[in-house]
């Protein structure tokens, strides 16, 4: 009988993270500071200037080139609830596809709060509290960073804050409760609570949120007191998306136990922290040993920074206080359209996979919603676990691999990362079997409109 699932014990899981920085090619640009007022004088972030937001260890990370930073005990031991997490060969989906390909799945569902996002929200809650810190704000889309940033805040006793997306807010109330059970407050955004808030909500009083705009109001209400507060991201930043490597390293060992080397990785795209996860220490045996393993990041039609956006200098958020870093991007104004895959409405990329997609060592793709849902009720019947819609685009994506790979006849093998399951996200399938979802592509004007409202600093 093949062997289905592939696991690791506990001493198998990784003691160390891997910084990708240290591989690449072409380092990214640095996070300029946005306060200068001459484009053409504008000066890399300090550590100081960062350190009224964040940890000071989690700017460290941020900033460092080296290759790998040791996981502390204390953060391992709470992984050790879910990690190391199961690699699945998906022989049902296989045998329904009438493929050669070979198809497996990093299977991150698994965790507390349901999906990848407690990789890197348990050692932001660790620093924040090594440093002394007592209360944290953040955003969240559709709530999964939101609830996983809540779970890690509770074992260290630190207060939260989470401003949810307004249109996920409405959609997935069961997500926002679980941030409630674990002592967090979820605020729908756009508020009025803070003056990003009220600036959009005079704009559209029906204005249904984007995470750029939810992270303005987080930042805005850390700045207020910064002696004890301090902001967290769940995605897009470099100390983000290195904690995520702890998915691709196992990833790395399990697929050498099952026999199988991937020609290609495949992962959702929202901010970047999944899709490096389960794709930097490929990517590493790319640079290092010179395989031709293929990343591939998978975006929503609707909100395709990757794959229409302009690489340029951009805010990470709506109202402009956080540093502004290069990134592929459709301008931090661009409002996205209100499909279920709420933690992929974000307007741009990370500065480390937009220089690597720059430099063409990573693909993107986009694919639209009806096409994400479909592949998700495929995976559902046939491997039994229904994914987040986030995690669909991922699915899609594999699923046209593996039928190319049929029409020509060749045996390829595939390794996408399921982020996070659908458990509280029924509603987004109940509108699809209902045949009520409709597919948006943005017009070439729609996102001229806001690239134009960019200073052109590259």
């Amino acid at each position: 009988m093949e062997t289905k699932k592939i696991c690791l014990s506990e001493r198998q899981m990784p003691t160390q993270w891997y910084n990708i920085v240290a591989d690449m090619p072409n380092k990214p640009l640095p996070p300029l500071n946005p306060a200068t007022k001459e484009p053409v004088n504008k000066e890399p972030v300090t550590k100081e200037q960062m350190s009224a937001i964040f940890a000071e260890e989690l700017i460290d990370q941020e900033m460092s080139t080296e290759r790998f930073i040791d996981i502390p005990e204390e953060v391992q031991e709470i992984y050790k609830i879910w990690r190391p997490t199961p690699l699945v060969r998906a022989t049902a989906l296989e045998k329904a596809l009438d493929t050669p390909a070979r198809i497996y799945f990093k299977n991150e569902s698994v965790s507390p709060a349901g999906s990848h996002k407690p990789n890197t929200a348990v050692p932001q809650a660790y620093y924040n509290h090594k440093q002394g810190i007592k209360h944290l704000t953040t955003e969240t889309g559709a709530g999964q960073w939101g609830a996983s940033i809540a779970f890690a805040a509770k074992h260290f006793g630190i207060d939260l804050r989470v401003f949810m997306v307004k249109v996920s807010y409405n959609q997935k109330p069961y997500r926002r409760l679980m941030m409630n059970t674990w002592g967090a407050e979820c605020v729908a955004s756009p508020s009025t609570l803070t003056e990003s808030g009220r600036a959009a909500l005079k704009r559209d009083p029906d204005c249904s949120g984007s995470l750029g705009l939810a992270i303005s109001e987080a930042v805005e209400v850390a700045l207020r007191s910064p002696e004890d507060t301090r902001y967290c991201l769940g995605s897009v930043l470099n100390h983000v998306l290195l904690h995520q490597t702890v998915i691709g390293q196992e990833a790395v060992a399990q697929m050498e136990m099952a026999d199988a080397e991937p020609d290609m990785v495949i992962g959702c795209f929202g901010g970047g922290s999944n899709f490096a996860g389960i794709s930097f220490p490929f990517l590493r045996r790319n640079f290092v040993e010179g395989k031709k393993i293929r990343a591939i990041a998978v975006e929503p039609e609707s909100c395709p920074k990757l794959t229409r956006g302009a690489f340029q200098y951009d805010f990470g958020d709506v109202a402009g206080y956080t540093p502004l870093i290069p990134m592929y991007t459709l301008g931090h104004n661009f409002q996205p359209s209100d499909i279920h895959a709420g933690g992929l409405r974000y307007h741009g990329a990370g500065a480390i996979v937009s220089q690597l997609l720059k430099d063409g060592l990573i693909e993107a793709q986009s694919i639209p919603q009806n096409e994400t849902l479909a592949a998700g009720i495929l995976f559902a019947r046939t491997e039994g676990i229904i994914p987040a819609p986030e995690s669909t685009h991922a699915i899609a994506a594999t699923i046209r691999e593996a039928l190319r790979a049929r029409e020509e006849g060749r045996a390829k093998t595939i390794l996408f990362n399921l982020s996070g399951n659908g458990v509280i996200d029924l509603y987004a399938y109940e509108q699809y079997l209902a045949g009520a979802l409709k597919d948006y592509s943005p017009s070439d004007a729609e996102i001229s409109k806001t690239l134009s409202q960019l200073e052109k600093l590259i």
